[in-house]
């Protein structure tokens, strides 16, 4: 699905170097590099606050945190995402409230969040699902009718910008109160082990989420104001993403490349459907998903399995199904009828920055044959 070792072997020399450098100077945690990706994170997202941390998950959990949500107080959040994203939300012991999403893009909508609001909403958190922006600006403007916080699951679109309607373009995860990503491998700005970044402009959530990553400590070392964790991006892997997040933009292009190269070839296939694009967002295609509309998808990934290439079903279980969550569903028969159509038809192809035109046919060709 990935190739990250052609990846490494064109950025090789660098990567190199960065790593030798941490190595040499011993500031594994919190060394300089830590520091540089964090300012340089900060410009590329115009943002002003950039807090790196572990990994994706607690970038969620720290960011829902510093929010000082009281036990109970319900969240929305889409049905059809990966487990993370509500997995934290009951941690703190909040409700995860899961909603349908658009049938076209896969994310969350406005009228999709509004319709799940009640007195003890506090928080939505809208996924930028595969690559693309959700439709932030009624989603914001939801959030203002109602005084909800929006905290943004960008783990799968960073690189990508949203337009609002005056014309104003703001990167992918700028837009609401908070923005969340991971650097786990695959992602499109990937590290060589775990990572993960909280990103706000509001200097107080800042603050917050600082002191919470780091053991609640504040301004003074073992002076702890709050209960918070330990979670912090090491400095060999910071050094990679330095090296990585200059790139950033040319892998978006090469992944738009591909995607643009599938499309055209499955335009001629009836019995699926390419991945829709959101009106007033980039896409930067962490996943090339498409619906299977005719015959078994599961079938087809298992012929391509026998063609040797991989595939994935992201995600083949609604949230509300999966057995930690069954007791958020509001009632026994709950289903959203979206949701459930997606995880029985989507499917994924191989993505990444290395894929080649040969490569390309084949796959295209094989995915064809199966439905000949």
């Amino acid at each position: 699905m990935v190739d990250l070792k052609t990846q490494y072997e064109t950025i090789k020399p660098e990567v190199d170097a960065a790593i030798q450098e941490v190595l040499n100077s011993t500031a594994y945690i919190n060394g300089p590099q830590v520091r540089q990706f964090q300012a340089s994170l900060e410009s590329y997202l115009g943002v002003r606050h950039v807090i790196p941390c572990a990994n994706g998950t607690d970038a969620l959990q720290i960011a829902l945190m510093a929010l000082g949500l009281q036990p109970g107080d319900e969240v929305i959040v889409p049905a059809f995402t990966y487990v993370a994203t509500a997995e934290v939300i009951a941690l703190l012991q909040l409700r995860p409230v899961m909603v349908d999403v658009d049938p076209d893009t896969f994310n969350v909508t406005a009228d999709l969040i509004e319709q799940a609001v009640t007195p003890r909403t506090k928080a939505v958190v809208p996924v930028n699902l595969f690559g693309q922006s959700c439709d932030m600006e009624p989603i914001m403007a939801v959030a203002e009718k109602y005084s909800l916080f929006v905290v943004e699951d960008n783990a799968q679109a960073i690189g990508a910008s949203y337009t609002f309607a005056d014309g104003t373009s703001v990167k992918a995860g700028a837009i609401g109160h908070i923005g969340c990503t991971s650097f786990y491998p695959s992602k499109n700005l990937g590290a060589y082990g775990d990572g993960g970044a909280i990103y706000t402009n509001d200097e107080a959530l800042a603050t917050a989420c600082r002191s919470i990553a780091n053991h609640g400590q504040a301004s003074r070392r073992y002076y702890h104001d709050v209960i918070g964790c330990n979670s912090r991006l090491d400095s060999i892997q910071a050094a990679i993403l330095n090296v990585k997040l200059a790139r950033l933009d040319r892998f978006a292009a090469a992944r738009q490349q591909a995607a643009a190269y599938y499309d055209r070839f499955f335009a001629g296939v009836p019995q699926l459907q390419v991945p829709a694009r959101q009106a007033n967002s980039t896409h930067v295609f962490h996943q090339y998903t498409l619906i299977v509309r005719e015959g078994d998808r599961d079938r087809l990934q298992e012929f391509l399995k026998e063609k040797g290439i991989p595939s994935m079903i992201y995600y083949p279980v609604p949230l509300y199904n999966q057995e930690a969550y069954k007791s958020s569903a509001p009632y026994p028969d709950f289903s959203l009828p979206v949701t459930e159509y997606l995880c029985k038809t989507v499917i994924s192809l191989p993505m990444h920055t290395e894929l080649d035109d040969e490569t390309l046919e084949y796959i295209c060709q094989s995915v064809q044959s199966f439905f000949n």
